[in-house]
């Protein structure tokens, strides 16, 4: 397989390294497509086998798949300065939050189109996509792209598309909201007198541990919370605190705002 990646941002440069990592494909068949000139170099020294490629330049594009990573504002602008034509034969991968299948075919003027919403931890491996296809797709060329996509992570496959704006605001913007937290539970323990470092220590192992007990206990979450919120404790004067100040309905607040923001990426 040939793939392109037009976008060699963060998402698109590791899913790059995650294709070669696992020798999904071989680095000669590999093309990395940016518009950033200052870009080129420190992209070469990353990926010396691979071709690398101004956008106005490119005039053909020999590839089996043409991943499309820029970000949902520029897709416009890219899309009206194509200086190739897609050809039939040749699947498009979006990763752009917001834009619709729909959009993409019509600017394009191309109707093989599956579209994912990866998320940063795509960046170890460790990563989460939900991904949607245009009707037509054989269910061949789709285990291709999950094999692909797979290799970043985990993927889901959603029938509906509609459901792909949840998933942006829920695991594609999700990472950013643990950091909020962990942010916060840092300058925290900083305010009560803990080092910085150990603070990070802290928190950062704690944050750890929880996640494997969430993965590895029968306990639902509410369970979960109850084993640590005695009662009277100091667990439960800080839960008190977050009920009065409607945490969990701001947060909720918040995951929905970015839903909508996906939504309106569309036009």
């Amino acid at each position: 397989m040939k793939i392109a990646i037009i976008g060699a941002g963060n998402m698109g440069l590791s899913f790059s390294k995650s294709f070669l990592k696992y020798e999904l494909i071989k680095p000669e068949n590999l093309q990395l497509i940016t518009r950033n000139h200052s870009k080129i170099q420190k992209i070469s020294e990353e990926f010396p086998k691979s071709k690398i490629s101004i956008f106005d330049d490119v005039k053909e594009l020999d590839a089996d798949l043409i991943i499309i990573a820029v970000k949902p504002q520029d897709f416009k602008h890219v899309a009206e300065n194509f200086k190739f034509k897609l050809k039939e034969n040749q699947m498009v991968l979006s990763i752009m939050a917001g834009i619709k299948i729909g959009k993409i075919q019509k600017l394009l003027n191309h109707h093989s189109v599956v579209r994912a919403m990866p998320n940063s931890p795509t960046l170890l491996g460790m990563g989460i996509t939900g991904y949607t296809s245009a009707e037509g797709i054989a269910f061949n060329e789709l285990m291709n792209i999950e094999r692909l996509l797979n290799s970043t992570g985990r993927s889901v496959y959603l029938e509906n598309e509609d459901l792909l704006d949840g998933v942006t605001a829920l695991s594609g913007s999700g990472p950013a909201y643990f950091y909020y937290i962990v942010d916060a539970m840092i300058k925290a323990g900083i305010e009560m007198g803990i080092d910085e470092n150990l603070s990070k220590l802290f928190v950062k192992q704690t944050m750890l541990g929880a996640y494997h007990l969430i993965n590895n206990s029968d306990k639902n979450l509410e369970e979960l919370i109850n084993d640590v919120a005695s009662k009277g404790g100091t667990t439960e004067a800080a839960l008190k605190a977050f009920e009065d100040n409607n945490l969990k309905g701001i947060l909720q607040r918040g995951i929905l705002n970015a839903e909508k923001r996906a939504k309106e990426l569309n036009g």
